[in-house]
């Protein structure tokens, strides 16, 4: 398993779901589980400040998420919701209701499950978010932090929206980017920090095809490239 954690902008999702085709291993991208919890919880109109419902809600939503790299599906009651989680409506409520150690606890077992499911059928994962090598799977092998600088992040954030056809400035981006972070580090569940023992990969000045040989050659270290391989020939 390699724990991918990081603030939004750095280029996790991408560096994961390449990593994890490159390995031969499954991909969990946990952010997206909070998302469609977010949604379902927008969708019923559920007050932000009342976590009891909003924990309520997330309890009886009904959501798959897929764990192929090559098009890890997010589907809300059968529905496919892939595009509509990365909404600025979903992205501006997503930090309140990932606060909460309610749901937190709910997603994080379901997590590990899905970590054990996968594991036991392909050999290995790549599982990218901002708890994983802290909380949801602290005895991970090999923990990676991708750190980049908050103006570069604002910008790739903002090319991201644009290619997707919502509406983006650097301005509103970089104010985005910073209210998360403020949010996602002062959570009193589970804040965004690095494990103790994480590799810190700066991705600031990196092109995907440098930070992914970078982390294949950490994965190789620590003689994880053969458990994927292995599982992908079963």
């Amino acid at each position: 398993m390699i724990a991918l954690d990081g603030p939004s902008g750095t280029g996790k999702t991408t560096v994961a779901r390449k990593l994890a085709e490159r390995l031969s291993a499954g991909y969990l991208d946990t952010g997206a589980m909070y998302r469609v919890i977010t949604l379902a919880v927008l969708r019923e109109g559920t007050d932000l400040e009342d976590a009891e419902a909003i924990a309520a809600v997330a309890r009886r939503t009904v959501f798959s998420i897929g764990t192929t790299p090559q098009r890890p599906a997010v589907a809300l009651a059968g529905e496919d919701v892939a595009a509509e989680i990365r909404g600025p409506e979903v992205s501006h409520a997503v930090s309140p209701v990932s606060a909460l150690p309610a749901v937190r606890e709910l997603l994080v077992a379901r997590q590990r499950r899905i970590v054990e499911d996968v594991i036991a059928e392909v050999g290995g994962i790549v599982v990218e978010g901002r708890d994983i090598g802290t909380v949801v799977a602290p005895d991970a092998p090999l923990k990676i932090y991708l750190t980049a600088s908050a103006e570069i992040r604002a910008a790739r954030r903002s090319a991201q929206d644009s290619a997707a056809g919502r509406e983006s400035t650097h301005a509103a981006a970089l104010a985005s980017v910073d209210r998360r972070d403020k949010l996602d580090s002062s959570r009193a569940a589970s804040p965004l920090r690095p494990a103790e023992d994480a590799v810190h990969v700066d991705t600031s000045e990196l092109q995907i095809d440098q930070v992914l040989v970078a982390l294949t050659e950490l994965a190789r270290k620590r003689s994880l490239l053969s458990d994927c391989t292995a599982g992908a020939r079963r």
